[in-house]
């Protein structure tokens, strides 16, 4: 089924600082006048959240990767049925903090399920209802582990299930991320994440601007 409303979603190996662009791009959306549906996964849901609360709390190993899978496609579904898919038929800019990309790159990937394993999940639950267009903020994932470390530091909580895994983990999860932007270039855009806030948001916010013209959603006479 096709929906009125557009896409769009972040993605990324944690510290990136994609929850912060994700942040000011939804910011940006709204100052332009957009009608902006800003949600995030795992979660979005009440029930989503309970199973996000599962999820990042366990340690490693507690969960079997199966397991994480199908939890995450739980997630999703509800996700789909209560906020998603309502907020497309409504013809609103749909922005989301991780979608079905981080399935494929982190349990696909990272945790070598393969990618027809994610695939089969992804054809029951999401179906057509796919990202229009998807921003991957992508950095090495050595400086990325030290930004996480340092933020969970900054906030003195202890480390996630997903910032407590190795680097060899985190390097796969990030090379699943640029296989899935080499096979569908067109819907997946490659972000740089190493520079300063301002100019990753800057990129970000002309990838998105070019986006909404082509679909036909631009604003004119509006400030960046």
């Amino acid at each position: 089924m096709k929906y009125p409303g557009l896409f769009i979603t972040l993605e990324g190996i944690d510290g990136t600082g994609k929850s912060t662009q994700y942040r000011l791009l939804v910011s940006y959306l709204k100052q332009r006048g957009y009608v902006v549906c800003a949600t995030r996964e795992p979660g979005g849901t009440r029930a989503g959240e309970h199973i996000r609360g599962i999820l990042l709390k366990s340690s490693t190993g507690q969960i079997g990767a199966m397991a994480e899978l199908a939890l995450m496609y739980a997630a999703r579904a509800q996700h789909l049925e209560e906020v998603v898919r309502p907020a497309l038929a409504r013809g609103q800019v749909v922005v989301s903090d991780r979608f079905n990309d981080a399935s494929m790159a982190y349990q696909g990937y990272g945790r070598k399920l393969g990618t027809q394993t994610v695939r089969a999940f992804d054809r029951i639950v999401c179906g057509t209802t796919q990202p229009d267009l998807t921003l991957v903020l992508d950095l090495s994932p050595r400086t990325a582990l030290e930004r996480a470390q340092g933020r969970e530091r900054r906030r003195n909580s202890r480390r996630g299930r997903f910032e407590a895994e190795s680097l060899a983990f985190h390097e796969r999860v990030r090379q699943g991320y640029l296989a899935i932007a080499h096979q569908d270039p067109r819907r997946v855009k490659v972000v740089n994440a190493e520079g300063p806030v301002g100019k990753v948001q800057a990129e970000i916010r002309g990838l998105v601007r070019e986006f909404l013209v082509r679909r036909g959603r631009g604003r004119k006479g509006t400030r960046d």
